[in-house]
């Protein structure tokens, strides 16, 4: 496959997720299978306060804009099958936007050999990122190690799961407290 094929396909459908106030998160064409992952800008919140992303509902609508834009412009040659997806909560990154976007995140990253400090693996909170190179402020000894993005293996964000709430599911209606059981009394059954 040449480059021009992904780049038609990113020129057809960057407008798209842009008209709906998306963000073009990653594109990947490849055995046969065009994945487009779309996502909120960073900072995007929804009105209950949480952090905002990308529902069912958009993913089909997105689908179905995008499909429409291939046909018409048949970018691919020969038949393949079109999968839009958001990133979710622990998310590959690939390129320095990627790593850009998700500063101060936690990070899990495996580097393709050791690095300057004798590691492979960082597991940390993401610094700093760069045209050229990452850093990652490591959760054991606190010390910020930087890498080239040539030498990542396999990197992704990690999510952090925060205390225990009585916040409902998403989706779902807040319990309703349960009523006491019927304890009875010191009172009960004693004479006077």
């Amino acid at each position: 496959m040449s480059n021009a094929a992904p780049d038609r396909i990113r020129d057809l459908v960057i407008p798209v997720v842009t008209d709906l106030q998306l963000d073009l998160y990653d594109l990947e064409l490849a055995g046969g299978v065009l994945k487009v992952t779309v996502d909120t800008p960073p900072g995007t919140v929804q009105p209950d306060g949480r952090p905002g992303g990308v529902d069912l509902d958009t993913i089909a609508l997105v689908t179905r804009l995008i499909s429409r834009e291939l046909d018409a412009s048949d970018p691919v040659p020969g038949s393949y099958t079109l999968e839009v997806t958001s990133p979710g909560l622990e998310r590959t990154l690939r390129t320095p936007a990627h790593f850009r976007r998700e500063v101060g995140k936690q990070v899990n990253v495996r580097l393709r050999d050791m690095g300057e400090g004798g590691l492979r693996r960082l597991n940390g909170t993401l610094v700093g990122a760069d045209d050229d190179t990452f850093t990652v402020r490591l959760d054991d000894t606190l010390v910020e190690h930087s890498a080239p993005y040539s030498q990542i293996d396999r990197a992704k964000t990690v999510f952090v799961w925060g205390p225990a709430t009585n916040q409902p599911k998403p989706g779902k209606a807040p319990a309703k407290p349960k009523a006491p059981k019927n304890v009875p009394s010191s009172q009960e059954g004693a004479s006077s």
